[in-house]
């Protein structure tokens, strides 16, 4: 079934109208001029084919007609109301969906997500892991991580410098190079090859050689003495981003969460 289109500015507007019996009153509550509130409701008028309000030398006057449809306006729009704090409800929950690769997670993500929790009772996280084609729309996702130059079409905030280390057991280990899909090229021969970033660190802290990972993935291991950097960070164009749509992004859980991540 086909919805009649619906003039909410001018039903707005004759509500208020309505309810003053003056279209000077009616403009100081919608924060509009007095010129407006005619023209909506001569508007509306011609609309609907009826004439809503009578001039009188006392001041306005309802139709019948008006009068007819006021009741029922003003319950849609209460109804209206209740879809709004049905549909701002989520924003409230203390549930949120987070979409990060396993290793920053694991690595950097999980213990500050325990920390902000403990100071907030019955927040419940979902963690699922990040792919290239993240859509937040079919994840129900709240906010992701991502490795990137950028926040692309989302809005969003880099969570620390664009920069690689290279690390090695603390011990110290062979000049072998440790293989991940993320890490720099390197003339180095290849010890191992794993499949992330924070296995890439595993295998270093365990003997097998150096990883270059991201900067900010490596700052536990670093400061828990796990391994040790070698050299200088090197600079790059990427770095973790935290980022979600705008809808996403403006949500008070969300930004409760980002100001968390990036104190």
């Amino acid at each position: 079934m086909k919805r009649t289109h619906l003039p909410l500015n001018g039903l707005r507007v004759l509500d208020a109208a309505a309810r003053h019996l003056s279209f000077t009153r009616a403009a100081d509550e919608l924060a509009v001029t007095p010129a407006a509130v005619g023209q909506q409701i001569r508007a509306l008028e011609d609309m609907l084919g009826v004439v809503l309000f009578r001039r009188t030398p006392k001041g306005l006057e309802l139709t019948p007609e008006t009068e007819a449809g006021l009741d029922a306006l003003r319950s849609g729009f209460l109804e209206f109301e209740e879809a709004v704090r049905a549909m701002q409800a989520g924003q409230s929950s203390l549930s949120l969906t987070i979409a990060a690769p396993r290793d920053i997670s694991a690595k950097w993500l999980q213990p500050r997500l325990a920390a902000y929790a403990a100071n907030v009772p019955d927040l419940k996280f979902a963690l699922v892991a990040a792919d290239d084609a993240l859509d937040f729309t079919e994840a129900n996702l709240d906010i992701a991580i991502r490795l990137a130059s950028g926040p692309g079409e989302n809005e969003g905030v880099a969570l620390g410098a664009a920069r690689f280390v290279t690390v090695e057991s603390a011990a110290g280990g062979p000049d072998m190079r440790i293989d991940w899909p993320g890490c720099l090229e390197s003339d180095q021969p290849a010890s191992i090859r794993v499949a992330d970033g924070g296995l890439a660190i595993e295998a270093a802290a365990n003997g097998f050689g150096r990883a270059k990972v991201p900067e900010l993935l490596a700052q536990a291991d670093l400061a828990a003495g796990r391994v040790r950097q070698v050299g200088e960070p090197i600079m790059v164009s990427a770095s973790y981003w935290l980022i979600a749509p705008l809808p996403q992004w403006r949500q008070k859980k969300v930004k409760a969460l980002v100001e968390a991540l990036t104190a």
